[in-house]
């Protein structure tokens, strides 16, 4: 039975409980008041009963699985599972594991002593506590990603049998306001023209790169000439973020751009297109800098407000970050756009874009208002 008792050294009472290993523990309450104190301890003591009977129900259905296979049912703290799960994640791009690990980081720390507890006593509850602890500091957007790295190890530890039941299946995601939902869109042609009068020559290649190709910042950043063949007039690369092989046909634009370079003296394969760019992504690791770059260029075309990098509303690498409509991404955006209004067919647009399915090609897709016009001088008069 749970009790009370006072350190000599502490104004705060302790409780004294049963452990879910058999054993007795104390633990501060932080409380000077006795009734409230015991009160604590009685909770301490519930809880404990209520780990304890999980405890036992696992021992007795990996006896029971051990009995009837001859194999027992794999054991795992959560700590563990997640070193192991991140471990089998290093075939993906650098960004993308250090995304998990900040993921996983969070999550651990927001269960604090239960991170070393069996992975299987971890509760819907826990996880919908962690979803609302990250949304207090951060956007739906980024709380939900979070969110989708938990989603995905407990899918993995069903996967594995570490557990029988997911309990991140049935956590909602967080629904964007649509007031604080800010969707990219593409640049007008006068907008880009207004960017390259800015721009210096490095800038301006890669601007051109990326709206003439399709492709994120950071692939267009570390273009060499390697990637580069004026015979077939193709582009080639593989993404960083999905890791996919394409083959991107030059425009007539791009490779009148691409033969006015000055090709380098040594091992021109090896050579960046954009050397400046190359060296500062190599040297971060990430394309945050070349992002806030782009945006003072933006900023330079009285396209967008001038502001310190890394505006939050929430404190320091936590906070919320404002987002803009307009970044170099929107020159995806631009170009998967011209393509569908030219009337190519939207199987190949997405894959000059190297979109992994149909349905994201359409979110990067928006219609412009000389195609609404034309669409609407199809109605015939009644």
């Amino acid at each position: 039975m749970a009790s009370i008792w006072k350190h000599p050294k502490s104004r705060f009472w302790y409780a004294r409980y049963l452990g879910p290993d058999g054993r007795w523990r104390n633990a501060s309450t932080k409380t000077t008041e006795r009734k409230a104190a015991m009160k604590l301890a009685d909770e301490y003591e519930g809880a404990s009963k209520a780990r304890r009977t999980a405890t036992q129900a696992r021992r007795v259905l990996s006896r029971l699985h051990a009995e009837i296979t001859g194999e027992a049912l794999p054991s795992s703290s959560v700590r563990a599972f997640v070193a192991n799960w991140l471990r089998e994640k290093r075939g993906t791009s650098k960004s993308t594991q250090a995304f998990y690990l900040n993921s996983a980081t969070k999550f651990l720390a927001h269960l604090d002593a239960l991170a070393d507890d069996e992975l299987s006593m971890v509760a819907k509850e826990h996880i919908v506590s962690f979803r609302n602890a990250m949304l207090e500091k951060l956007s739906a957007k980024a709380t939900n990603h979070h969110l989708k790295v938990v989603k995905m190890l407990f899918r993995a530890a069903r996967r594995d049998g570490f557990v029988v039941d997911d309990p991140s299946e049935f956590v909602e995601t967080i629904r964007e306001k649509k007031a604080d939902k800010k969707r990219r869109r593409p640049f007008s042609l006068d907008e880009i023209r207004a960017v390259l009068a800015v721009a210096d020559d490095e800038w301006r290649s890669m601007i051109l790169f990326g709206l003439y190709t399709g492709q994120r910042i950071g692939d267009v950043a570390r273009l060499t000439w390697a990637n580069v063949d004026l015979d077939k007039s193709q582009v080639r690369l593989v993404t960083q973020k999905t890791g996919a092989a394409l083959r991107i046909a030059m425009t007539a634009p791009l490779r009148a751009h691409i033969e006015t370079l000055p090709a380098p003296d040594a091992r021109p394969d090896c050579a960046p297109l954009h050397p400046r760019a190359c060296a500062l992504l190599e040297r971060n690791g990430k394309s945050g800098t070349l992002s806030n770059q782009f945006a003072d260029l933006l900023a330079l075309a009285g396209l967008r407000m001038k502001k310190a990098h890394r505006v939050t509303t929430g404190e320091g690498r936590d906070g919320r970050h404002d987002n803009e409509q307009l970044s170099f991404h929107s020159l995806r955006h631009s170009a998967v756009t011209l393509l569908k209004e030219a009337g190519i067919p939207a199987a190949v647009v997405q894959e000059f874009i190297g979109h992994e399915s149909a349905q994201i090609s359409e979110l990067y897709t928006t219609v412009g208002e000389e195609s609404l016009t034309k669409a609407a001088a199809a109605f015939p008069a009644l």
